[in-house]
């Protein structure tokens, strides 16, 4: 099958990778029920367009979500970079338990795990999910570079860290990527991490580039969510704060229909513009929605557009903070 060429970008200057990639989590767990054929069906459709960059996790599922990557690009490893995570840890038997662990015996065993499950020899990306507080960074990260020398993963990636860990970090192994939420409504990350990143040669990767699907505009009230929907309890969904956020939202509409697109596409667009060493992880479960995200790509602000964009959406603007209390304190370690 012939698979069409998007436009790439270079993560820590180090790993190539389609300019926008798919964030998988949704399809095995969160957002309220999951089918497995229709996720299969959307991840090879993203290849068949040129999507290269798959990310998943442990704690997806959990275990589920490797599985069914794993399942998705058989037959198609050469053409995919898989970016995996360790790190949260959750009970089979009751996901909601969960902890954080970076100890070296414990990352080399997860990327074991990992490793079997996605059904490949070498893991592309591989990220600690959240940085644990008990355990020096120089140690997980040191455990992770003996991975590299083993061949077991190609990069290092951290997810959530501030600027002192990911300066620490680097003087035990370059770090290629760091994952963090960014988004029209997340926009933390300019608070000197992004700086950050860039004097130290790190690439930016930007999960729920969508507003965990607010931005969309698709979500008219909390009742449109399942009712195992995770978005339920997290803050910027609940009360007063859903109509604020809407508004905004609203704001963002306006502007995407004087551009011929839709709000997820200016949403994309606005991460996208915000330097070619950022590559936005959209997730979805629907092929259309796949396509319409993608179709991002060819969206083009201008700088009007985003002093514009910046004004009906300015840093702070989401109301409610992006996790609970217990969730905020386990991120920018």
């Amino acid at each position: 099958m012939t698979t069409k060429h998007l436009p790439h970008r270079r993560l820590g200057g180090q790993l190539d990778v389609s300019a926008l990639g798919l964030g998988c989590m949704g399809m095995s767990d969160f957002y309220g029920p999951t089918h497995d054929d229709d996720s299969i069906a959307t991840i090879q459709r993203a290849l068949d367009l040129g999507v290269t960059l798959l990310d998943t996790a442990d704690m997806y599922g959990p275990h589920k979500n490797e599985e069914l990557v794993g399942r998705a690009i058989k037959g198609r490893r050469d053409s995919v970079v898989i970016a995996t995570k360790f790190g949260i840890m959750r009970d089979p038997s009751d996901p909601s338990k969960r902890g954080v662990n970076g100890r070296p015996e414990y990352v080399r065993a997860s990327c074991e795990g990992s490793l079997k499950r996605l059904g490949i020899e070498f893991i592309d990306l591989y990220y600690q999910h959240r940085v644990d507080p008990n355990t020096p960074i120089e140690e997980t990260v040191g455990a992770m570079a003996d991975l590299v020398r083993d061949g077991k993963i190609r990069h290092i990636g951290l997810s959530e860290a501030n600027g002192d860990t990911l300066r620490r970090a680097c003087s035990v192994h370059q770090v290629t990527a760091l994952q963090t939420e960014y988004s029209l409504w997340s926009r933390d990350p300019e608070d000197g991490v992004l700086q950050t990143c860039r004097e130290l040669g790190i690439g930016f990767v930007a999960y729920s580039p969508l507003g965990r699907g607010f931005l969309t505009g698709a979500i008219k009230s909390v009742d449109d969510l399942a009712p195992d929907d995770f978005r339920r309890t997290n803050p910027r969904f609940v009360g007063a704060n859903f109509q604020r956020n809407m508004d905004l939202v609203t704001r963002v509409k306006e502007i995407a229909l004087e551009k011929g697109c839709t709000a997820s596409q200016l949403a994309l667009a606005w991460v996208l513009a915000q330097g070619d060493d950022i590559v936005p992880i959209p997730g979805t479960t629907k092929i259309k929605h796949l396509e319409t995200n993608i179709a991002a790509l060819d969206v083009q602000l201008s700088a009007d557009d985003l002093r514009r964009i910046d004004e009906v959406a300015p840093k702070g603007s989401a109301a409610g903070g992006r996790y609970t209390d217990a969730g905020l304190k386990t991120v920018q370690q």
